[in-house]
């Protein structure tokens, strides 16, 4: 585990240590959540896992619908959002799931059922039809194969050990970041070089992973489900020229819905960080007409979002922290007082 997420696991310890967390939820707690997940799937031991903040275990999505019953939160779709930022009430909780895994119908929708809480699940088209770049996972593949991992990055090149899980998880942690740094044409084109020569077939991750659109259509027809689109490729938009950012969030709107036969509302952008998505992404959102859109910036959703709805922050249920001391503490709303210095609103 990177040092930067073990002072995140150390401050969560930090604040729920010291009470802070109930002491100062009434003054900090948003008018909601909207909690997000990526995997939803049992517990596999794997030492190499860069990954694992993504994935959730079934129990741990239960416990933490059960933790936000005790808390007070009311479980509503991504549909009553909007006006549950306007009007108040009760604290409210909306969960969403990004880029449409069959991990979460075959883990998650059971426990959502169980507990008659609704979802959004936004999917991305390509992943849909069998095809695209789960990108991070193909990298993580990659590094899984190779004993060595060498690669040029911005002119400079890499030449990293990976003969054992600590040292591809070091690897992987090396190159990672630098690669975010690239537009994405390169990014991609650097982890496909990767994948060629650890024999990683891409195409095979997407249709072992991803749900299909019929499945999504399915999908769609079950009690409180929320299909929200995710873009047609998964790109991060930041990164585009604003034509083809704009061609990504309208075009994959209409996509879904053509493949489903139902009206496609809200949007999440990929990756999510303001690195990824930003005003002039937020903006395009809202011209192509969805009611909501979300980021993956941390943070509550207080009142004054309801003038920013294509630019609302989520909460992550994040595979690293799969207690129930630390999302009691998520849900105070003081790490993100902390993180975001005070600020209720982070959308520039």
């Amino acid at each position: 585990m990177g040092l930067r997420r073990r002072a995140i696991g150390a401050a969560l310890t930090a604040i729920g240590s010291s009470g802070a967390d109930r002491a100062l939820a009434p003054l900090l707690r948003g008018r909601g959540v909207i909690l997000t997940g990526h995997h939803v799937r049992p517990w596999r031991e794997t030492g190499f896992a860069p990954n694992r903040l993504l994935e959730i275990t079934p129990d741990f999505l239960d416990r933490a619908l059960t933790l936000l019953a005790r808390q007070g939160f009311e479980l509503v779709s991504m549909d009553e959002v909007p006006d549950r930022l306007a009007r108040g009430g009760r604290p409210f909780a909306a969960l969403t799931f990004d880029d449409g895994y069959r991990d979460n119908v075959e883990h998650a929708l059971p426990v959502l059922r169980r507990h008659g809480a609704p979802a959004a699940f936004y999917v991305t088209a390509d992943y849909a039809e069998g095809r695209g770049r789960l990108w991070w996972l193909e990298l993580e593949e990659a590094i899984r194969r190779l004993d060595r991992v060498v690669l040029t990055v911005g002119g400079r090149r890499l030449d990293l050990p990976a003969g054992t899980d600590a040292a591809k998880a070091a690897a992987y942690e090396a190159v990672y970041w630098p690669l975010r740094t690239l537009p994405e044409d390169a990014l991609r084109a650097a982890i496909a070089g990767l994948c060629r020569e650890a024999g990683v077939d891409a195409g095979a991750l997407v249709q072992a992973d991803c749900l299909t659109f019929e499945e999504i259509a399915a999908l769609s027809r079950e009690p409180g489900v929320t299909i929200g689109a995710h873009t047609l490729t998964h790109p991060r938009l930041a990164t585009l020229d604003e034509s083809e950012a704009r061609r990504e969030i309208a075009a994959s709107g209409i996509a879904v819905e053509a493949r489903i036969g139902r009206p496609v509302r809200h949007f999440a952008y990929p990756v999510g960080d303001p690195g990824s998505a930003g005003p002039r992404d937020f903006a395009l959102a809202r011209e192509a007409g969805f009611v909501t859109a979300v980021t993956t910036r941390p943070g509550h959703v207080f009142p004054e979002h309801a003038a920013h709805l294509h630019a609302l922050p989520r909460v992550s249920l994040n595979g690293l922290h799969q207690t129930e001391g630390d999302l009691r503490v998520l849900l105070s709303g003081v790490p993100f007082w902390l993180w975001n210095r005070g600020r209720r609103l982070n959308v520039s």
